[in-house]
């Protein structure tokens, strides 16, 4: 498969960016926030759902990706202990909500209730994978 290269600049495209890093997992230690620049950096490992095909036969791959926010001015988390560079954070959902559009706050939401808040002023991320893709021994679910 091709590998994947995304941009968000609105909400809905933030949305699109969100389905694609469903179940997303990353180190809390990986996480790099450069205020010079305003940038905020995730590498993960992200569950391929566009290859995820068959109920019989599954295809469960994950991929190497870097998920990207620039115009950053400010990161808060919640329920994130960065004392422990080690744990791992499983990601279920992006979304923002807008301040002072085109300002607002873009939200990662983690399995376990952790939380992190990404104050920006305006919606500009970036999702690509970087090469390194593997096949998964399972494919996360999620109680409904």
């Amino acid at each position: 498969m091709t590998p994947l290269k995304l941009i968000a600049l609105d909400a809905d495209d933030l949305d699109i960016v969100s389905a694609h890093v469903q179940d997303a997992v990353l180190k809390v230690g990986e996480i790099q926030f450069d205020a010079a620049h305003k940038r905020l950096i995730l590498p993960m490992n992200r569950f391929a759902w566009e290859a995820a095909k068959g109920v019989v036969r599954q295809h469960n791959e994950r991929r190497n990706a870097v998920l990207q926010f620039d115009r950053v001015l400010g990161v808060q988390s919640a329920g994130i202990e960065r004392d422990k560079p080690k744990e791992i954070l499983s990601l279920l959902a992006m979304g923002f909500a807008a301040d002072d559009e085109p300002a607002g706050t873009i939200e990662l939401l983690f399995a376990g209730g952790g939380a992190i808040r990404v104050q920006v002023e305006c919606v500009e991320a970036r999702l690509a994978d970087l090469g390194g893709a593997w096949e998964a021994s399972s494919r996360p679910a999620h109680k409904v």
